[in-house]
């Protein structure tokens, strides 16, 4: 830490909407958001007349011009890499966006250089943060569900492909498509909810049907008729994961289906089972017993809320481990590179046709 007091001075990369979000969150509980860096002058214009902060065309100018305890990265994907690393080796604290990198080797590369660096790295998982996901980690420490057997993960938009023609629909840019984009979190979270284990084999189809209609697009979003305008990934993919000791998570992920929108996780358990909505408060636990007589039991959360969830709540957790000097453990570099690895094998699944090992 730089200062005497537990306010952390923080620099973020990439001025966009996540890099601002995690500017305004930083000053709403107290910490100092110092410099910005991006390469468009009029987002760095902007930053700077919101923040009161100093702005680079250059992360590298502002990592050797500031004095920082901590690195927000929130870049295109296929720049995680160079600004993550260069922090860690300054030994800043590094939150980075989903996911951990555009591909696998990137990835791993991150994750060694995190290995060796005097700071930490997370990455920013915001789903976890969230009533339900809270209150059943709890029961499921008491042993509650017994062994979790199964997570049925569903991340599903009816028209929800982001900006055709910006950076999410490139391959080059982005690494993929809707599995990248909000696959991620599903992956994540599902594998959160059985606690993490080895994975062990991906079996995957992924479809490209809707990125060139321009009916299919997010109502809210735009949508880029140029020459110029690229969509060269997925829309969707379904996916089966098998962990270990035959762990399995069943995967549905779409940027656009002709069906309701979900994002519903249905969990199984030897002694109880669960439904729960991703980073949301819908929680409902499934049991039966033979008190009295045969029955089956539901119990749906009603009333509770916890504070500063999902990107809120990720921002405040990272910053407070940064002002400790404890590690964050809410989304480790292991944990994303287990979710890298998945990523590839759904895309190598995918393309040859088979099931794949995880090595």
């Amino acid at each position: 830490m730089s200062n005497a007091d537990d306010r952390v001075r923080l620099g973020v990369v990439g001025l966009g909407f996540m890099g601002q979000t995690h500017a305004a969150n930083a000053e709403a509980f107290g910490h100092e958001v110092v410099a910005g860096a991006d390469l468009v002058a009029e987002t760095r214009t902007e930053f700077a007349e919101t923040y009161d902060a100093r702005t680079y065309e250059e992360f590298a100018e502002m990592y050797d011009g500031e004095n920082l305890d901590a690195v927000a990265v929130s870049t295109p994907n296929t720049f995680h890499e160079e600004a993550v690393v260069a922090a860690l080796e300054r030994g800043y604290d590094v939150f980075c966006e989903k996911p951990l990198a555009d591909d696998l080797e990137s990835a791993e590369r991150i994750a060694a250089a995190a290995a060796e660096a005097d700071g930490f790295c997370a990455v920013n998982f915001h789903n976890r943060v969230s009533t339900a996901a809270e209150v059943f980690a709890d029961y499921r420490a008491e042993g509650y569900f017994g062994e979790i057997t199964h997570v049925d993960a569903n991340y599903v938009r009816r028209r929800g492909i982001p900006g055709v023609g910006s950076w999410f629909t490139s391959e080059e840019l982005a690494g993929g498509g809707a599995v990248v984009d909000i696959g991620v979190h599903a992956i994540d979270f599902a594998l959160y909810l059985l606690g993490y284990p080895e994975v062990e084999e991906v079996f995957a189809v992924t479809r490209t049907e809707f990125g060139q209609r321009d009916d299919y697009v997010d109502p809210g979003d735009w949508y880029d008729e140029t020459e110029e305008a690229v969509f060269d990934v997925e829309d969707s993919a379904t996916a089966m994961i098998r962990c270990a000791d035959d762990r399995t998570i069943s995967l549905e992920v779409t940027w656009a289906a002709n069906q309701a929108e979900t994002t519903d996780f249905v969990v199984r358990g030897t002694e109880a089972g669960a439904e729960l909505e991703l980073g949301g408060e819908a929680l409902t636990m499934f049991r039966s017993g033979t008190q009295g007589t045969d029955h089956n039991l539901d119990a749906t959360l009603t009333e509770g809320s916890i504070d500063h969830a999902g990107w809120e709540g990720s921002d405040r957790r990272f910053l407070e481990a940064v002002a400790s000097g404890e590690p964050h453990e809410l989304g480790t570099v292991d944990q994303a590179l287990t979710v890298q690895r998945v990523m590839d094998a759904i895309y190598r699944s995918a393309e040859r046709g088979t099931s794949v090992s995880i090595d």
